[in-house]
Order: structure tokens, then C-alpha cells, then sequence
């Protein structure tokens, strides 16, 4: 296994807690996820995203 494979996943799980690392509301989350603006998956009912996504979304690095 590569070192990369032998790493946790950091993930966020929820619009509140993506919001609240955006500094967004979890309406205007929601929004920014249901269109596209923010990469999250939605699995189990519920929206989730790895951390170093998120930050890369923002950023335009690769973290």
C-alpha cells in the first residue's frame, strides 16, 4: 500500500459543519453544494466532503 492509501480520510460530514469552516449559513451552504460550487457527496442522507476537496475548491491548490 502507498503511503496515501495508508492515510485517514479527514472528512467533514454535514452542512452545518461545512458551512461552519467556509464561514457560510447552512442555507446558503446548501445552495453552494446543490449547485455544484462545493464538491460534496451526499451519502446516507446526509452531504460529505474531505477536507483537503474543500480547501482546494477555495484555494486552487492541491492540498
Amino acid at each position: 500500500m502507498t503511503k496515501e492509501g495508508n492515510q485517514a480520510l479527514d472528512l467533514i460530514w454535514g452542512i452545518g459543519a461545512i458551512g461552519e469552516i467556509i464561514g457560510r449559513s447552512e442555507r446558503q451552504t446548501h445552495y453552494l453544494v446543490s449547485i455544484g460550487e462545493i464538491p460534496a457527496r451526499k451519502l446516507g442522507g446526509r452531504w460529505v466532503i474531505e477536507r483537503s476537496k474543500l480547501i482546494e475548491t477555495f484555494t486552487g491548490e492541491a492540498a
